[in-house]
């Protein structure tokens, strides 16, 4: 009986030893504050950031502001009681979150800032795409699109904008309407779409094209109001082709109207290197560890960290999606996350 007992208490100890590695590799569980659910960007963020902090130990728990701005300081407040190892933050309001971000470093606990760039105060690491090299992408691709319906680069563009709080809009705008300067002939109306709603985006394509007829592209700041503006178009008995379109975010909703023939290009955001990059960097994130500027390799895509008035900054590249390369699963919109593992920085 005594050898028996060993035996099982042998193999009770083995089997906790087994086991102890796999719940000794959390390191910790990081919260995500997510602005919405209610686009598919937002979404595959919350899967991306799941899945690749999951690969360099970390476990992840989401909360949704529904983009309400008390929803989410309320939620802060809660998170910085629990003391997690890191927050990563999308703020709905980049202002109104500001002292959200501060009581929560003051008590010990790093902030990642995620897709949603923060300046007004110091933050332990942003991810973003490089929003204005995805005005400069745009700005490219309408150069082309003109010249060739036009003969050269000219004509109307519509910018529909997303809200003009959100500097990642305005960082776009910037980006494309400083290399478009370089073409005169080219008119460009830009608009708002407030607080990114696509009904506003329909909206102002229908004006438009009732005070502009003659418009020759839109250039819309994101797929879901390429949607909006393709509704639009439809209702004014317009035909894919009629008018050319662009958006740049690279949801599905954009892919989709690539192959059905409405829109000519989605400039990507990048969705899963950007996740990527918040994983990669967490481990230095959460030691407080130094994180060192420079060029940095994120699933393929050559990044660059910075440092800036309000931390360690890292961009991240786009590109061009068009019916020719509209199935590379690279691409987020395509829903096939990498299959390559994220590793640490050291």
């Amino acid at each position: 009986m005594k050898r028996i007992l060993l035996a099982v208490f042998g193999i009770l100890a083995l089997a906790f030893a087994t086991l102890t590695p796999a719940f000794a590799q959390s390191k910790g569980i990081v919260y995500y504050m997510v602005p919405t659910l209610l686009d598919e960007f937002q979404t595959g963020s919350v899967s991306a950031l799941e899945l690749f902090l999951k690969q360099t130990g970390y476990d992840m728990k989401t909360l949704n502001a529904d983009n309400k701005t008390d929803a989410q300081q309320s939620q802060m407040n809660d998170v910085i009681a629990l003391k997690p190892v890191a927050i990563i933050l999308a703020a709905v309001d980049f202002n109104a979150l500001k002292p959200s971000i501060e009581a929560a470093r003051a008590a010990g606990i790093p902030v990642v800032e995620f897709d949603r760039q923060i300046t007004s105060t110091p933050s332990d690491f942003t991810s973003v795409a490089g929003t204005v090299e995805i005005g400069y992408v745009a700005a490219d691709q309408a150069e082309k699109l003109l010249k060739a319906k036009n003969g050269s680069v000219k004509g109307k563009v519509l910018q529909v904008l997303g809200d003009p709080g959100d500097p990642y809009t305005l960082d776009i705008q910037k980006g494309f309407e400083e290399k478009m300067k370089a073409f005169p002939d080219v008119k460009i109306i830009s608009l708002p779409a407030m607080q990114w709603e696509a009904s506003n985006a329909g909206t102002i394509v229908a004006d438009q094209m009732l005070a502009n007829p003659d418009i020759d592209l839109i250039f819309s700041h994101a797929a879901h109001l390429s949607v909006a503006a393709v509704a639009s178009l439809e209702a004014a008995g317009k035909k894919p082709g009629d008018v050319m379109l662009m958006s740049s975010n690279g949801a599905p909703v954009g892919l989709d109207l690539i192959r059905k023939g409405w829109l000519n290009v989605e400039v990507e955001q990048p969705l899963y290197a950007q996740a990527a990059a918040v994983a990669m960097f967490m481990d230095k994130v959460v030691k407080k560890e130094e994180i060192k500027p420079g060029e940095y390799d994120v699933l393929g895509l050559k990044s660059t960290v910075t440092k800036e008035a309000w931390g360690p900054n890292i961009k991240i590249p786009g590109a061009a999606i068009t019916k020719e390369n509209v199935d590379n699963p690279a691409f987020w919109g395509n829903q096939k996350p990498p299959t390559d593992t994220v590793k640490p920085v050291e």
